[in-house]
């Protein structure tokens, strides 16, 4: 697999990391796929959320904050986290940025050391990015909405444009979401999201008459077709392990939110 887990010793937090080429040869970028483990919100948030608009209690989602801060050693002053909206805005960021919420965007860039990306996740797709050659980092929240709108093609924009990010240069790792069992849509959902594919890609399936849609699948060929240089998925399904993450579909909307981060030190 190519990511591993993270147990803390001391706050019974769990995250994941991607662990393959050319990750562990660089190591000026943090990132942090975390799970629903630890933390004191109760049912049906039981665990870490770090949703604050989904019906939790405030406190606890702060609490949550906090030891996810504490288990990462980073302070609440260098998180900036956006206003997602399963749009295309992508915002590029800097240290002045920091302990700021971003309205109305779905990815963030920075090119700052110690500028703390933080988007979450109940099935969306999270895409990380990081460009080794000019020490850029971004992160994308990648729903079919965001997928079909072009976030991801958006933010490898921004970054080239921002940065001079070559495609070719950057690595991105696709994140825990719904996998396509679990993922039933419309026939209108899969033609939107095929259509920014090259045709070469097919990332639906009908069975009985019903479609399912492989989002982390249309993700990964949106990447593809970019020419982005290292892609891994980490094959975590949201819906299928509801135990470790928080799936708006399988848990029937009322859920919480999982949280990815990224850093450049």
């Amino acid at each position: 697999m190519p990511v591993s887990r993270i147990d803390s010793d001391t706050s019974g937090l769990a995250w994941y990391a991607f662990t393959g080429e050319p990750l562990s040869c660089h190591r000026g970028f943090t990132h942090a796929i975390v799970t629903r483990l630890g933390g004191v919100s109760l049912a049906p948030f039981d665990g870490l959320n770090l949703g604050g608009t989904v019906g939790d209690e405030p406190s606890a989602v702060k609490e949550n904050h906090r030891l996810l801060c504490q288990a990462l050693d980073i302070a609440p002053e260098q998180i900036v986290s956006p206003h997602q909206v399963h749009g295309n805005r992508v915002a590029c960021v800097s240290t002045g940025d920091g302990g700021s919420t971003i309205p109305e965007t779905d990815a963030l860039i920075t090119a700052s050391p110690h500028v703390a990306l933080l988007l979450r996740f109940a099935d969306c797709v999270p895409v990380l990015f990081y460009d080794r050659v000019h020490h850029v980092t971004a992160l994308s929240h990648a729903g079919w909405r965001g997928v079909a709108a072009g976030v991801v093609p958006a933010t490898v924009g921004e970054m080239t444009r921002q940065f001079g990010t070559r495609a070719h240069d950057l690595w991105a790792g696709v994140g825990p979401a719904i996998d396509v069992t679990h993922y039933e849509v419309g026939e209108e959902v899969v033609t939107a999201v095929e259509s920014t594919l090259s045709h070469e890609s097919a990332v639906s399936e009908c069975r009985g008459g019903r479609w399912y849609l492989d989002l982390p699948g249309a993700v990964a060929a949106q990447l593809r077709d970019l020419e982005v240089g290292q892609i891994e998925l980490s094959k975590l399904s949201t819906a299928a392990r509801t135990d470790e993450w928080y799936s708006h579909r399988a848990e029937k909307g009322k859920t919480g939110r999982f949280g990815v981060l990224v850093m450049l030190d």
